[in-house]
């Protein structure tokens, strides 16, 4: 069964990514979304072989493609609102497809959430949208590098916002997922260290209350149904080598308190995985890169970490 593609924002380098996968023979058919247009101009540009086909192909310089047309001519590096509406079909579809078990899953390439709300979108992002999609009730983002998992209680918000969306309900939902989920990654019963979202994880209540009133009750409560949850540990030495020891997952309160660290340390080698979905949905941990779409300059690191933790979700069992 193939695995799926969406090539996200045809401006940036998702199709690229697909161009330059496509070069060497592969052990698995990588079915792309995308407009059959833009992956041949791109390989041009790219001075690349490329033939399409609607069938699967594991051969060097071939690609299946699923192929939807963009409403606007695509220019390389130049984001365009009028292709919005694309790069939601493209997401869409594979949705629709990965439901039907016509693939495995998805691994999606980088898209601009600002150039589809600037068309009157509202969007926040890929984790969100399938689950809207899928109507999946609860997903959890986690990003992984081969030595560091960071899970996220909350994902796309304004930081005013965070507080009032970490809940006893919300919390509980996604440690449990995560908890039960993390046997994708070969892990029956997870070691997983909460963050606090206070500094100094609230200095005693001193410095914010929502680990007293929020965040330790939903530790205690959930580690007498034999979780192993440690916390909440501060956020400034949660990622410390000696509060890693034995910990499989970290959990952020918020985005930028966890992903920067796992960033700085593994940027271009490391994968956003929706745990949740009713499929396996994997991603690069990176952005669309505009100036480099079409220059030949890019890394594969982050498609090819996304597509060997696909592979391992897929033979651990099932979807995520």
């Amino acid at each position: 069964m193939s695995i799926a593609y969406s090539s996200g924002e045809p401006s940036g380098i998702g199709p690229d990514i697909a161009v330059i996968y496509a070069q060497k023979e592969r052990s698995e058919n990588l079915q792309v979304y995308c407009d059959p247009d833009v992956l041949l101009q791109r390989a041009k540009l790219l001075n690349l072989p490329l033939t399409l086909t609607e069938n699967s192909t594991k051969n060097a310089g071939e690609l299946s493609i699923f192929p939807i047309k963009a409403q606007r001519k695509v220019v390389p590096g130049k984001l365009d609102p009028n292709n919005a509406e694309y790069v939601l079909s493209l997401l869409k579809k594979v949705t629709k497809n990965s439901l039907k078990n016509h693939s495995r899953g998805v691994l999606t390439g980088p898209i601009n959430k600002a150039i589809i709300n600037e068309a009157g979108i509202k969007f926040s992002g890929h984790t969100e949208y399938f689950a809207e999609l899928s109507k999946s009730p609860k997903t959890v983002m986690v990003l992984a590098t081969s030595k560091l998992k960071v899970a996220l209680a909350t994902t796309h918000l304004a930081l005013k916002d965070v507080p009032k969306n970490i809940t006893k309900e919300s919390l509980i939902e996604v440690i449990s997922i995560i908890h039960y989920d993390f046997k994708l990654f070969g892990i029956k019963k997870p070691n997983i260290l909460v963050c606090g979202l206070n500094p100094h994880a609230g200095e005693g209540g001193y410095l914010g209350d929502e680990e007293i009133t929020t965040i330790i009750p939903v530790i205690e409560q959930l580690n007498q149904k034999n979780f192993n949850l440690i916390g909440p540990v501060p956020a400034d030495t949660a990622f410390t080598s000696d509060s890693l020891k034995n910990i499989d997952v970290v959990l952020a309160m918020y985005h930028d308190q966890g992903l920067p660290v796992l960033k700085a340390s593994g940027f271009k080698n490391a994968a956003n995985i929706t745990l949740g979905l009713p499929f396996i949905r994997t991603s690069v941990d990176h952005g669309t890169a505009l100036d480099l779409a079409g220059t030949g300059r890019i890394d594969l690191g982050s498609f090819n970490c996304a597509l060997s933790f696909f592979k391992k979700i897929s033979k651990n069992g099932a979807h995520a």
